[in-house]
């Protein structure tokens, strides 16, 4: 039997908007988390081109993940698209992700976006597991998408308004 004491309950992150005095604490996340991971002019370019949908988790003063998120519009519909996500391992299974997610959709929504989309490896089945029960859906695979030659799923989540 599990008592209210025994459970370990951390405080929720402050989400905010990234800062490129983050930076640093983002590339060290991402070299930890994937095995291409973006260099840093890539995080830079994402946060100019990106302000407003490109945000941290901070907990205990640091940085402990990060979500890039880019608007696209093709002239028909806005998408949101989550271009990268990432967790301090040090923070990993604490809901840091989830709440991620969540913001940059809602700033999505309030930029107008119908759905969100992302790329996923298809080796990844523990990230699919994560956005699926997020309510992503599988919609297509890309062949050879990474720089391994790995190929991806695309996962879409539509917004209902």
């Amino acid at each position: 039997m599990i008592r209210p004491h025994d459970l370990v309950t951390f405080p929720l992150p402050q989400i905010r908007r990234a800062l490129p005095s983050d930076l640093a604490a983002i590339v060290a996340i991402e070299n930890d988390s994937f095995i291409d991971p973006w260099e840093v002019s890539v995080f830079f370019e994402a946060l100019t081109y990106y302000p407003t949908t490109y945000f941290v988790a901070v907990c205990d003063g640091q940085v402990a993940g990060f979500v890039v998120g880019a608007i696209e519009d093709n002239g028909e519909n806005i998408y949101g698209h989550i271009c990268n996500l990432g967790v301090s391992p040090m923070y990993r299974k604490r809901g840091i992700g989830k709440l991620l997610v969540r913001r940059v959709e809602h700033q999505f929504a309030l930029e107008l976006a119908t759905a969100v989309q992302l790329e996923v490896r298809i080796s990844n089945t523990a990230a699919q597991r994560f956005y699926t029960r997020l309510g992503y859906r599988h919609v297509f695979g890309i062949d050879q998408y990474y720089a391994n030659g790995e190929d991806a799923f695309v996962m879409m989540k539509w917004f209902r308004f």
